[in-house]
């Protein structure tokens, strides 16, 4: 895989359809962890924690796990009730087992046409962990797509790694099962294409920064320094919008901003930016398919040249496939 190092200056205006300014993801993460794991050594459960020094995997951690499981029980119907109040779309990332053990959330996005993206199989099994057995890591996307399918009613079009944790090969085997888009990657205000060995796929960059996870719990935020985080990302990428198009994303977690002490920051965020005209609140696979169609009026397609990419597996020359 490689993809283009083409910085803003040297692309042409992205100009989204209908003339939107800005396109908006408000992303819920439905993830599902395990309670244990067959190892001694510490668990990492793929996030943070709310309470310190993590125990080893074979011993069951009653209060992260169900601080992890109120997100499911009681704050994604907080968010999902501001985005029906709203009328909007959300856009749901989906651990396979969320499907199969907790699948009341997964129906109520499937019952209003929101978007579910593949999101590994459980949340505790990073793909990194299958750094050097490319086999097994393709197992795990071939058994998360298959419960997608038959929990979804429809094939997967586009793939987020549990805790971004993804490899050079990723997105070589999205491409191969025909997946559209990844969202793994943190590099842009705009969509970009990735060319693999199975053709392009899209890169629909995902945000570890306007994300409840590092304003809550990493930084410490307050629920109305959240609004204002949230509303200063908007108004900049909004106005930058006015010459190039810009997306921007919120990632989310219920068990964190779907607490009664900060939800408000998400709807009026949503109040905030629902009286702006121009404004695309949309899908990832939206995105992606218009974004094939027109990607070369924004970034042309360049002919590969040694030295000219910049790809995460440039420096793993020799792990897996090929190289630039």
């Amino acid at each position: 895989m490689y993809y283009d190092f083409v910085p803003l200056p040297e692309r042409k205006p992205l100009k989204w359809p209908n003339g939107a300014r800005i396109a908006v993801l408000v992303t819920f993460n439905l993830e599902y962890w395990d309670l244990t794991r067959d190892t001694e050594e510490a668990y990492y459960a793929g996030g943070p924690a709310i309470l310190p020094d993590p125990l080893p995997g074979n011993v069951a951690d009653i209060p992260n796990f169900t601080w992890r499981e109120y997100g499911q029980r009681v704050g994604i119907w907080r968010l999902f009730d501001i985005m029906d109040r709203a009328g909007l779309p959300a856009s749901c990332t989906m651990n396979a087992k969320m499907g199969l053990e907790r699948p009341q959330a997964v129906k109520y996005c499937v019952e209003r046409g929101w978007e579910l993206v593949a999101h590994n199989y459980v949340q505790t099994d990073l793909l990194t962990n299958y750094y050097f057995d490319e086999d097994g890591e393709r197992k795990l996307v071939l058994e998360t797509l298959k419960v997608y399918q038959d929990v979804v009613g429809k094939r997967a079009a586009g793939w987020l790694s549990s805790s971004l944790r993804a490899n050079p090969s990723t997105v070589e085997i999205l491409a191969e099962q025909g997946l559209i888009y990844t969202t793994d990657y943190l590099n842009d205000d705009q969509p970009y294409l990735i060319h693999t060995d199975n053709g392009p796929i899209v890169s629909i960059p995902y945000t570890n920064e306007v994300n409840d996870f590092m304003i809550f719990m990493r930084r410490g935020n307050t629920t109305s320094e959240a609004f204002e985080l949230f509303k200063e990302q908007f108004d900049t990428l909004y106005a930058e919008g006015a010459e190039s198009g810009r997306l921007m994303n919120l990632g989310l977690h219920p068990h964190v901003v779907g607490q009664p002490f900060r939800v408000r920051c998400v709807r009026e965020f949503v109040d905030y930016a629902k009286q702006f005209p121009d404004v695309w609140w949309t899908t990832r696979e939206e995105i992606a398919k218009w974004y094939l169609k027109n990607h070369e009026s924004h970034i042309p397609t360049q002919k590969r040249r040694k030295g000219r990419t910049q790809t995460p597996d440039n420096q793993k020359k020799g792990r897996r496939g090929k190289t630039s």
